[in-house]
């Protein structure tokens, strides 16, 4: 006795949503897909949205370098009277006041919500200086290790190891206390040359993949130089990896250099940062809450923004990650899937339409 078996066949919901998908992407490049994808994750542009108002709202109310900005106060001026007992925010929901000082003052008079769009200019940049370090350095450690691989790759990732093991906290606080008494910008720098390991793995790991395909062979054949490989037919390739790789580290590159300034490590005055200010009003915790809320606020809505973004470009660059089509959407290709379907079986023979129907 002689069994057949056949193969599974997709389900008609799942033949129907690849259908919707596949029609959504026709006819438009890799660049257009990835960006249709991207502006279709809610999360992503909430996360844009609130990170771009956060970097206007910094840059035009106290300026950047010589450009001033449309705020009275600088944050470093002393003595100002006190507008509420206590240095109080001015600030009102209801009704809605706006008044001279919003965020209040400290016990020298200063302007709070200047020092705190100070503070987001200096972790901002702290922030995409370390981004760019770190996916330099990762970028081109793990492409060198994963292509030419052999004693390269075995000596690169033991150095990746070693960094590893050592704690990024430990690091970043002797780091910290070296260069963050010079400038913001020498600190992050510096960051940036211990916090590249992850990015490092990840492209190594994308190049093993890649270094294998048809098209790296055909380029070898066609008589490219490794250098060209590298650059011109696998990086374009691992960009996705990168990209997703880079925002998540610098989400947690500010929560690093919030959490060294707060021990005392990080940026020293006169240059205000975001975790400075919570470690400088400390102390005032209990009596004026409002020095510690303001900083906070903003440490929280940068790092959950850059996350959001992350997760919204993994989502886009991830081809496995599918849009669930809408009830309204799966009826109508349903629908349209019976309707050919009864066609294709009106117009054929009965004969066909038998062994169609088996």
């Amino acid at each position: 006795m002689s069994t057949s078996t056949h193969p599974e066949t997709p389900s008609s919901g799942d033949t129907v949503e690849n259908a919707i998908e596949l029609q959504d992407v026709v006819g438009l490049s890799q660049g257009q897909i990835v960006r249709r994808r991207f502006f279709r994750h809610k999360g992503a542009l909430v996360g844009l949205a609130a990170l771009g108002g956060t970097i206007l709202l910094a840059v035009t109310s106290v300026g950047i370098g010589p450009i001033p900005g449309w705020w009275m106060w600088t944050g470093y001026e002393t003595g100002n009277p006190m507008s509420n007992p206590g240095g109080a925010p001015t600030l009102s929901l209801f009704p809605p006041v706006w008044g001279d000082h919003p965020f209040g003052q400290d016990e020298l008079g200063r302007d709070i919500f200047a020092r705190v769009m100070h503070g987001v200019q200096t972790s901002l940049m702290v922030m995409f200086v370390i981004g760019i370090v770190a996916g330099v350095i990762g970028v081109l450690v793990g492409s060198i290790a994963g292509f030419y691989r052999g004693g390269r790759d075995t000596a690169l990732m033991r150095f990746t190891d070693l960094v590893i093991t050592v704690p990024t906290i430990v690091i970043g606080a002797v780091i910290g206390k070296l260069s963050g008494q010079i400038s913001a910008v020498v600190f992050a720098v510096s960051l940036g040359l211990i916090l590249w390991t992850t990015l490092s793995r990840l492209v190594r790991g994308e190049f093993l993949a890649l270094r294998e395909r048809e098209f790296v062979d055909a380029a070898r054949v066609a008589g490219a130089s490794s250098r060209r490989i590298i650059f011109k037919h696998i990086l374009p390739n691992a960009i996705g990896t990168i990209i997703v790789s880079t925002t998540l580290l610098m989400s947690s590159a500010i929560l690093l250099e919030t959490a060294l300034s707060y021990l005392g490590f990080g940026i020293t005055p006169p240059t205000i940062s975001l975790g400075q200010m919570i470690q400088t009003y400390q102390q005032a915790f209990s009596t004026r809450p409002w020095l510690f809320w303001w900083p906070g606020i903003f440490i929280v809505i940068i790092a959950l923004s850059v996350n959001f973004i992350g997760d919204g470009l993994r989502d886009a660059f991830d081809p496995r990650q599918k849009r669930i089509p809408s009830e309204r959407k799966m009826a109508n290709a349903m629908k349209a899937d019976a309707s050919a379907k009864s066609a294709l079986n009106s117009n054929l023979p009965p004969s066909s339409g038998k062994l169609a129907g088996l």
